[in-house]
């Protein structure tokens, strides 16, 4: 491996999308992937052990969304974060720049255009695909302005907090987060407990609906937060 080789870890649920993706970008000659992950979780853990240069995510994660990722990944800035969404929504933009993506790419572009994308992500410049690139909301989107697009409730959760919101919107019970999050049982009963609060949502089914709406889990479009 060169040494300016763009060391690239791929995320997504699609096993077959991650696959496809690193068969072509490892004929890029100035490119390498060096891992790949399924979940969120798995993302920031393989960041802080693999030490890519561009991650390329998606933002509809199990266990951990793209969003709270890549916060996690950001708060130790070990890679610079390309997303590659089918969301063209502003909110959804919004909030990846927000937490630090650099780049922020549909999954209707070109081959071309994401190769263009990792590079000027690596080079810490802005590449937004031209679908979103004039929506005014983007202006707002600063990195460190967490919750620009996002409930404002949402902004002030811990991220355990968030991480317990997901999982309790997939389905978890209390004892499959414990085991999920390596907590005891006690203390994910605390963070749902405070979560709650904060939210003021006190059933799952409505934070099951919360977490659609903020679009922290896929479900149907349109649903008003509780």
């Amino acid at each position: 491996m060169k040494e300016n080789t763009i060391r690239i870890l791929i995320v997504d649920d699609h096993a077959l999308l991650r696959t496809s993706l690193a068969t072509l970008i490892d004929y890029e000659a100035d490119m390498e992937v060096v891992g790949q992950a399924e979940n969120g979780r798995q993302a920031v853990e393989l960041c802080w052990k693999l030490q890519p240069n561009v991650i390329i995510m998606d933002l509809q994660l199990p266990r951990l969304n793209g969003i709270e990722a890549i916060r996690q990944i950001m708060s130790r800035q070990c890679a610079a974060i390309l997303v590659l969404s089918m969301h063209s929504d502003s909110r959804f933009v919004d909030d990846a720049l927000a937490v630090g993506a650099t780049g922020y790419l549909l999954k209707t572009c070109s081959f071309e255009e994401l190769m263009q994308g990792i590079r000027e992500t690596h080079r810490g410049k802005r590449l937004l695909s031209p679908e979103i690139a004039t929506k005014p909301r983007l202006a707002m989107a600063q990195p460190g302005s967490v919750g620009s697009a996002q409930d404002n409730r949402r902004s002030t959760l811990t991220v355990r907090e968030a991480e317990v919101l997901q999982l309790i919107a997939e389905g978890l019970s209390n004892k499959m987060m414990s085991a999920e999050l390596g907590l005891s049982v006690k203390t994910v009963e605390k963070h749902r407990q405070n979560l709650m609060c904060k939210l003021d949502i006190h059933e799952t089914a409505g934070l099951t609906r919360y977490a659609i709406a903020q679009g922290i889990i896929s479900g149907p479009a349109a649903l008003d937060p509780a």
